[in-house]
C-alpha cells in the first residue's frame, strides 16, 4: 500500500532515502531548512512543505532524518512541531540517531495526542543509503510496525523490530562502537604497516579473507588509501553517537574504557580541524602520533 508520507531532514542521508521512497512510488512530501536539496527532491517529483505543520497535517507517515536529540525534539515537540498538527493515528518514524532517553521522551509525549512513534535508526552510511540496502533497527509497538514495514523496506533491505521504544536507538548505539572501535583498530594496524615500511594494499589484500576481514576493512580501506575521507559518515556525528552511548552507559551502571577512548580521539579529530571528515579519518589522530601516513605505494 502507497502512503502519503511526509520527509523531513534531507542531508546526505535524507536525500537518498528519500529518493529511494518516490522509487517506489510513494508520495512524498519534504521539508528543510536547506533550500537547495528541497529543490532537488521536488525535481524527483516531490511535493515541497512550507512548514512544518503543514506536513503533520497533510500525511499519515512522517519521517525524521535529523542530525541529534535537540533537532528532533524541536521538529516534533516544539512550538510549531509536528505534535500540534499531526492527526491522531499518524506514524512518525525517526530515523535519526539520538539517544535512547529522548526518544522514550518523544514517543510519551506524542501518544498522549494518539500519535505513534518509531525509533529506527540505519546503518551503512551514505553509499547504502543511495543504493536502498541500510541496515534498519526498529523499536516501537508490533501493529505500528507491521503498518508501516513496507515503507522501511523502500530504504532498507535488512529490518529488525528489535522491541518496544527506544530499542532501535539503543541498537544503534551499539552498532556505533561496534562500527567506530573496528575503525580505531583498523587504524593501528594500518599506521604500524605504513611505519614500518610494507605495502599497506598488499597488506590488506592478504588479511582480507581472514578473521581480520569485515564490512568496515572493506568499506574504509581503500578510502583511506585514496586519502578520500569525503564523508559518508562524518566525524561530528559519530562525536554526538558516541556521546549518547558514554552517556546512556554510566546511566544503567555499564563502564566502556575503549570507547571513552574512542571518544577522546573524535574531540582531538574535531579539534584539528577534521569534524567534516568521514570517520574513516580516524586514522588520521595515528598518523599524527606516528607522524605517518598510510596511502598506496
Amino acid at each position: 500500500m502507497k502512503r502519503k508520507i511526509g520527509f523531513i531532514g534531507l542531508g546526505i542521508m535524507g536525500k537518498p532515502m528519500s529518493l529511494n521512497l518516490m522509487k517506489k512510488g510513494h508520495q512524498l512530501t519534504v521539508y528543510d531548512i536547506n533550500k537547495e536539496a528541497v529543490k532537488e527532491l521536488v525535481k524527483s517529483g516531490a511535493d515541497e512543505a512550507v512548514s512544518l505543520e503543514e506536513v503533520g497535517a497533510n500525511n499519515d507517515v512522517i519521517i525524521t532524518m535529523l542530525p541529534a536529540s535537540h533537532h528532533v525534539k524541536g521538529v516534533i515537540l516544539g512550538e510549531n512541531g509536528i505534535i500540534n498538527s499531526a492527526k491522531e493515528g499518524t506514524v512518525i518514524i525517526d530515523m535519526s540517531s539520538i539517544s535512547p532517553v529522548a526518544s522514550k521522551v518523544i514517543a510519551s509525549e506524542l501518544s498522549t495526542k494518539g500519535i505513534e512513534m518509531l525509533d529506527a535508526p540505519v546503518s551503512g552510511g551514505e553509499p547504502k543509503a543511495i543504493d536502498g540496502t541500510l541496515a534498519i533497527m526498529v523499536g516501537g509497538k508490533e501493529d505500528v510496525f507491521e503498518s508501516v514495514k513496507h515503507v522501511l523496506y523502500g530504504m532498507g533491505t535488512e529490518v529488525t523490530l528489535v522491541g518496544a521504544n527506544g530499542s532501535g536507538v539503543t541498537a544503534k548505539l551499539a552498532n556505533q562502537v561496534i562500527v567506530n572501535l573496528n575503525i580505531a583498530a583498523m587504524s593501528e594496524a594500518l599506521v604500524l604497516a605504513a611505519k614500518a615500511g610494507i605495502d599497506v594494499e598488499k597488506m590488506y589484500q592478504a588479511i582480507r579473507g581472514g578473521l581480520a576481514g569485515s564490512t568496515v576493512l572493506d568499506a574504509k580501506v581503500p578510502l583511506i588509501l585514496d586519502r578520500n575521507f569525503v564523508a559518508g559518515g562524518r566525524i561530528d556525528i559519530n562525536l554526538k553517537d558516541i556521546t549518547n552511548v558514554m552517556e546512556t552507559a554510566h546511566e544503567i551502571g555499564v563502564p566502556l574504557p575503549l570507547s571513552s577512548q574512542l571518544l577522546e580521539i573524535f574531540h582531538a579529530l574535531k579539534v584539528d580541524g577534521k569534524a567534516s571528515h568521514d570517520h574513516g579519518g580516524i586514522v588520521q589522530y595515528y598518523e599524527k602520533l606516528a607522524n605517518v601516513e598510510v596511502r598506496r605505494a
